[in-house]
């Protein structure tokens, strides 16, 4: 009988401890998980195409394109002049095939996506890598074409 007593407070305390553990640990998950609501990859660019889009396929016959952006600078070097950053983007199946079917090199798009950085293995042995945006939607803003009027 007495073996019982010592027994039945041990396994409460044991119980405590496993459940103080258990909302320590829910409670660690829930921290890591409002960081990362708080971080946000997002970018919007609005330049122009610096060539004709085309379409590409994979070897598992998805469609994409790669577009260069030409996105002037809003502030002047120390030259006073406007220097201009290429951007290169991938685009995917739908947004590609819309933007390869409505867009021409001179075109002013708007693309809305993210950064996606990827390690190649280049034929020397060594890596690079590269960052790319990766865009989710395209807005064609103006095309090159002048209209004329008869």
């Amino acid at each position: 009988m007495n073996k019982d007593k010592i027994n039945i407070p041990f396994l409460v305390v044991l119980e405590i401890i496993v459940l103080i553990i258990c909302k320590c640990y829910l409670s660690m998950l829930n921290l890591e998980h409002e960081r990362r609501k708080k971080m946000l990859n997002q970018v919007v660019l609005v330049g122009r195409l610096t060539r004709d889009p085309v379409i590409n396929k994979t070897d598992n016959n998805k469609q994409y394109s790669h577009v260069t952006l030409a996105v002037p600078r809003s502030f002047k070097n120390i030259n006073g002049e406007y220097e201009t950053d290429f951007i290169d983007c991938i685009l995917w199946e739908n947004v590609a095939k819309s933007t390869v079917e409505y867009c021409h090199k001179g075109d002013v798009v708007g693309i809305k996506g993210r950064i996606q950085s990827r390690l190649v293995d280049l034929e020397d042995g060594s890596k690079k890598y590269y960052l790319d945006v990766v865009a989710e939607r395209t807005t064609f803003l103006s095309n090159n074409k002048e209209t004329k009027f008869a």
